[in-house]
């Protein structure tokens, strides 16, 4: 009863000054960036700005069309990125035919090098000026990043807090742990075969932690997207495909990304 009355007295006198002392300030949704694949913008509600993204999958699950595609989203508002490529596997021509601008692409390589792929990570971040920050870990020996302390995680989330960036990391599994406001996790549902190349794969994602949109929450929700082969798209255009399930299925309705 005490503390009750101290506390009446205290929010009298800060009145003036101060409404409503003791209450948290409303906390204002962050500004998010769509991917471009639009299952996935509906699943997730956009990267999230100032915040560590995730997304993370095995091989053919989509991690690098969905980087591509999000590389494009943002060059596409002439914003600049930058992407920290440790094994060296990204490929101007596949980014150039998804629609990324490499004028306002950034490419660090460091040449396996995780610990420098790290700092020039925070380098980035501490130098401002970019809309995303990717680092492709997808080649990485997922215990080699596992390895990391944790600390590592906490400086990069708190320098990237506050600023109009997105930092996301790519990898085969998850290892950002909670310093990732958003993850989600892909996997190959579907592959579609022309007689001779890949057509196209059918991966899913699934949230598995969001902390900045409330509507997804810590939900198993799951989306299903198409996502198209770039060779099959050069080479066999108007050849039916075969698809060949991975999970038997109805997709009917799943919309499609073409890159």
């Amino acid at each position: 009863m005490r503390l009750a009355t101290i506390r009446t007295q205290l929010e009298l006198e800060l009145a003036d000054r101060y409404p409503r002392p003791f209450s948290s300030p409303a906390q204002t949704p962050p500004e998010t960036i769509l991917t471009g694949v639009g299952e996935v913008d509906r699943l997730a509600g956009g990267l999230p700005r100032g915040r560590i993204i995730e997304i993370f999958g095995p091989d053919s699950s989509g991690r690098t069309s969905l980087l591509l595609s999000t590389l494009a989203q943002v060059t596409e508002q002439e914003e600049v990125c930058g992407l920290i490529d440790p094994t060296g596997t990204f490929d101007p021509a596949s980014a150039v035919a998804a629609g990324v601008d490499l004028a306002s692409l950034l490419w660090v390589r460091t040449g396996r090098d995780l610990d420098l792929a790290i700092k020039a990570t925070d380098l980035l971040v501490q130098g401002g000026g970019f809309g995303l920050i990717a680092v492709d870990l997808g080649e990485v020996s997922p215990g080699e990043v596992r390895r990391r302390p944790l600390s590592t995680w906490f400086r990069l989330q708190r320098a990237v807090e506050n600023t109009p960036t997105i930092l996301l990391f790519l990898g085969r599994e998850s290892s950002i742990k909670t310093c990732a406001s958003l993850v989600l996790r892909l996997a190959p549902d579907r592959t579609e075969w022309s007689p001779r190349l890949l057509g196209g794969i059918r991966p899913k994602a699934e949230i598995v932690r969001s902390r900045t949109n409330p509507a997804a929450g810590w939900s198993d929700a799951i989306g299903r997207f198409r996502l198209e082969s770039a060779s099959h798209l050069r080479s066999v255009s108007g050849h039916r495909s075969t698809t060949l399930p991975f999970q038997q299925e109805n997709t009917q309705g799943v919309p499609s990304h073409e890159h």
